[in-house]
């Protein structure tokens, strides 16, 4: 079999068989929402946090916060019902917009990676991410956009 032939197959082999479906299923458990922009910031209900699969009602880790009003996203982790932080998703090394991997956040330009709480936990990258105000209420997370 000659080189062309083997990279061929090689990669057909890695697609159908098993790569889309782990790219589609990542791609799934991010959940986008824009959220309701007030004077002060933006307020999401905690129902966003939660879906049902299979008749079971699941909680999610994070949400991803998307507002034609933003610049950038936000990135919302939830440690548990009382607890939440919201970072910026935006690289302190140069400015590119991160990616969500989990518990953690990515940089593709350069590699940077920051934890759910916007430590730095790779470089190049050396200040923490711009994290924001959180209140809690019963059915409500408020996160406060004003500057601190």
């Amino acid at each position: 079999m000659n080189r062309r032939t083997f990279i061929k197959q090689t990669c057909i082999t890695c697609v159908s068989g098993g790569l889309i479906p782990f790219l589609t299923t990542s791609c799934q458990a991010t959940h986008y929402v824009s959220g309701v922009m007030d004077a002060t910031g933006i307020i999401v209900p905690k129902s966003e946090f939660t879906y049902l699969k299979k008749e079971q009602t699941l909680t999610r880790q994070y949400i991803i916060i998307q507002n034609d009003k933003l610049e950038f996203p936000i990135y919302v982790y939830r440690f548990s019902d009382t607890e939440y932080s919201a970072l910026w998703m935006k690289c302190t090394h140069q400015g590119a917009e991160l990616q969500a991997a989990g518990d953690a956040l990515h940089c593709p330009s350069h590699g940077s990676e920051f934890t759910n709480k916007g430590a730095v936990s790779n470089g190049p990258a050396e200040k923490n991410l711009r994290s924001f105000s959180i209140i809690v209420q019963t059915e409500t997370i408020t996160i406060d956009l004003r500057q601190s």
